[in-house]
This record gives structure tokens, sequence and C-alpha cells, in this order.
């Protein structure tokens, strides 16, 4: 088994990553526990693919076995002495602890040590979102779009929760809703206020939620809430593990991967681009009405910016 290599590259990424709240993930405690267990060459196996998170966690096992030089067998028993039934149930918890570990000094400080020019840096982060869109391209239930279209539709109102940097996106989604003539609103401010726009949802209503890695409190107590009130709720986040995904009736996974301090919404962008096509193509007719009177103001409306009479366009 060959773990000297990805030891090296990734130990100062565990040195600096250590768990945001100080405790132990679930995939920790496990190992902790159980590495008694374990003979050396697997205790050191399981070691690695920790240190290795960010680059382990979405391989399957035998890929994983690949990359470490063993049997799938050996991962698979390796995993068992963790206390895992399936592979399956050992990748979800290596995601979590992965995520668990991400913080926008992390990932800076980490590409910082990487041997690229600015420019190569601008390269890489573009070929990260190229990555995650080709990834929702392929991935996305889109039957799961069309759901959540369908449900907006017979809906009474639409809250869109996106806090923090995901406000941007809560913002866009609600903003297409409404154009499209739904009662659609992305609620910002305080918690409280937050809290009061989710007390007064029902069972004729709907919550879409939008966060990702281990996801905002607000946010999944905003979805929590709305659930025990028999609201409708549906999720945007980027993995199938997260507390959203979890928690949420229906979700769609984006992927937000990026080397950049910040995630990158390329992806979650482009998934409710696609909820504002299906939400314009379920009820075209509806659609259509409701657009029709803004047809002649974008041809000639005052919201335009106009070159003034007489101007060759010269700043003065």
């Amino acid at each position: 088994m060959n773990t000297s290599n990805s030891r090296k590259k990734t130990r100062g990424f565990s040195d600096i990553s250590g768990n945001i709240d100080g405790k132990a993930t679930a995939l920790e405690a496990r190992f902790a526990q159980t590495q008694s267990g374990l003979n050396p060459r697997r205790r050191q196996l399981v070691r690695a693919i920790l240190d290795s998170a960010d680059e382990t966690c979405f391989l399957s096992s035998r890929e994983l076995a690949k990359r470490y030089r063993v049997d799938a067998t050996t991962i698979l028993r390796a995993t068992q002495v963790l206390g895992y039934q399936s592979y399956a149930d050992f990748a979800a918890d290596l995601r979590q602890h992965f995520v668990s570990r991400i913080t926008p000094y992390t990932v800076l400080k980490a590409a910082t040590r990487e041997k690229r020019s600015v420019a190569d840096h601008i390269d890489h982060a573009l070929e990260k979102a190229l990555d995650n869109i080709n990834t929702l391209k392929s991935d996305l239930d889109r039957q799961r779009i069309i759901e959540l279209a369908k449900l907006i539709k017979r809906s009474r109102r639409v809250l869109v929760v996106g806090l923090d940097f995901a406000a941007s996106l809560a913002l866009y989604l609600a903003y297409g809703l409404s154009a499209l003539g739904f009662d659609a609103e992305a609620p910002l401010g305080t918690t409280g206020s937050l809290q009061h726009k989710v007390k007064v949802l029902g069972p004729k209503d709907v919550l879409v939620a939008i966060s990702f890695g281990q996801c905002l409190r607000d946010t999944v107590e905003a979805v929590q809430r709305a659930r025990k009130q028999g609201v409708p709720t549906f999720g945007i986040t980027d993995s199938d593990t997260t507390p959203i995904a979890r928690y949420c009736d229906s979700h769609v996974v984006a992927s937000v991967v990026s080397p950049s301090f910040l995630n990158s919404y390329v992806a979650p962008t482009a998934a409710i681009n696609a909820i504002h096509v299906a939400c314009s193509h379920i009820d075209p007719k509806r659609a259509l009405t409701r657009l029709r009177p803004t047809d002649r103001e974008y041809a000639s409306g005052p919201r335009w910016y106009r070159e003034p009479k007489g101007s060759n366009g010269d700043l003065p």
C-alpha cells in the first residue's frame, strides 16, 4: 500500500483544517473507538483516507483501492471494522468529514501553497466551475425540477430561504418566479424576521431552502419548522448527505467545489435557471400572459439607458 505520497501532499491540508467547532466528526469518532481492532496496515490505510478526504471522499471502493494499491476487499473490510454496513454509508460519512473541515481560510491557504501563477489560479477556478456545470448536466434529476415546478404552480406562496452568500441565489430564484406571476419572496434580515415569515406558511405554500456544506443553522431550522407546519419543502444543496438534503421533502444537488475561498455558485445558478424554465413551460399560456405587458417596455421603455440626442457617446 502506497500512502506516503498522499500523506506528504495532504499533511499541510490536515494541519490547517481542524474541525470548525473543535469536535470530532462521526468518522473520526468511529476511528478512535475501533482503531484497536484494525491491524497496523489497515489503520494506516484509514488514516491516509481521512488525511486525503479532499481527494478520496468521492471515490468508489474500487477507485479507492486502486489509489492505495490494495484490493477492494481490503477497503470493504476496513470500513466494516469501523462499523459500517456498506461502503456507501462510509463514503457518506467521509464526505461529511471533509465538508466539516472546510473554511474560507483553509481553502485559500491550501491554494497559496500551490505553485501556480495568478493566471493559472484563474484558469483552475474556471475549470472547476465548468466541471460543476458538466456534473450538474449529467446528474440533475429533471423529474424533481418538474415536480417542483408543478408544486410552485399550485402554491399560494413561495418562500425562498438563502442566507449569507446564498442570499444572491435566493433573490435570483424569487425574482424570476415573481416575473412569472408567482408570489415569491426571499426574505433578508434578522433571524427573527425569517422565523416570522416561516410561521405564517401552511400546506398550500412551499419553502425552498438553499445552503451548502454543513449548511447554515437558520436555513436548516427554517426547513424543520416548515415541515412541522405541513409546508412542502425543497432544497438546493451540494450533496445528498447535507442537512438540507436530509430534512427537505425533495432536493437537487449542485456542486459548489472551487479552489477559491468562496464557493462557486455557477452550478446552483444553472439549477435555478432550470427551475425558472420548468415553471415557464409547465404553463406557457400563463407565462406568456404575465410577460406580455413587459414586451413593449423591453423594446422602448424608460428603464433602459439611451444616449442623449446629439451626443456621440463620449464621456464628459
